[in-house]
């Protein structure tokens, strides 16, 4: 009975937050030159309170006020009936564009993978199954217009194991060999499953990329109350040549009626271009 009046609860502050997200989110609505950005792990449809989740992760996400959104562990299974989360969550806040990423070929009956979601406009899109295959994990690139020029925005997810920094420095690799080498200003975001101390994150340090949350500027990102220890592997890595950090935090950390939006806290920051 509790569990349904909780979701019941939730549901309905979704449907009366909904009218509120287009005048939320104005295209133009930050400063010319910055850019507003956030990722979350959205921790698929596990705990069995997916309807309060979702409220309480458009919640956090609309108080973030971000441009371009990455989220991990977006789920959709027509067996469930469960339509692909990224874009129940963009229609919630409004957004104009999603686009997902997953190991299963388009039509499969269940995906799982990352998801952009954008209120700038997209010039293009491209997506990436990175190495080693045998771990399933992907990558999306979205190159967004932005009163300053395009910016390549990226999400991702690595590999899980502690001792697997070598397969994270292996799917790193992979990822920015990918990735245009044309010049335009790069983002990236996700969910890489270690500490930016770890070895195989060492791609993304300096010079080349800023962390949004340096080194003990948080505690963490995984949510102690579903049984994490905690540590910060939710980042957003900014092309250092481009971007200053004009500000970052950790979003979605505070419970409504013992629920959280996830087993992640999620990061948004506000990027400015130099």
């Amino acid at each position: 009975m509790l569990k349904a009046e909780l979701n019941r609860r939730a549901l309905l502050t979704a449907m009366a937050t909904l009218p509120l997200a287009a005048c939320a989110h104005r295209v133009g609505a930050n400063p010319p030159g910055d850019l507003g950005v956030a990722t979350f792990n959205i921790w698929h449809d596990a705990g069995g309170h997916w309807p309060a989740r979702r409220a309480l992760l458009a919640a956090a996400l609309r108080e973030a006020d971000a441009d371009v959104i990455a989220l991990q562990e977006v789920l959709e299974d027509s067996k469930k009936g469960l339509p692909n989360q990224a874009d129940t969550i963009a229609r919630d806040l409004s957004y104009a564009a999603v686009h997902f990423v997953a190991p299963e070929p388009e039509g499969s009956p269940k995906r799982y993978g990352n998801a952009i979601l954008t209120r700038l406009p997209v010039i293009e899109v491209a997506r990436r199954k990175l190495a080693p295959l045998s771990d399933y994990r992907t990558a999306i690139r979205v190159r967004v217009r932005t009163a300053s020029g395009p910016v390549d925005i990226v999400a991702t997810h690595l590999a899980w194991q502690p001792e697997a920094a070598a397969v994270r420095a292996e799917q790193l690799a992979d990822l920015l060999a990918w990735l245009p080498t044309d010049g335009t200003p790069l983002v990236v975001m996700g969910d890489f499953n270690a500490p930016l101390d770890d070895p195989g994150l060492a791609a993304m340090g300096p010079p080349r990329f800023v962390s949004a949350l340096p080194q003990g500027a948080a505690e963490t990102t995984l949510n102690p109350a579903r049984g994490h220890k905690p540590r910060v592997i939710d980042h957003i890595f900014a092309d250092a040549a481009a971007f200053a950090v004009s500000g970052a935090r950790v979003i979605g950390n505070t419970p409504v009626d013992g629920e959280y939006p996830s087993d992640h806290f999620g990061v948004a920051a506000r990027l400015t271009r130099r």
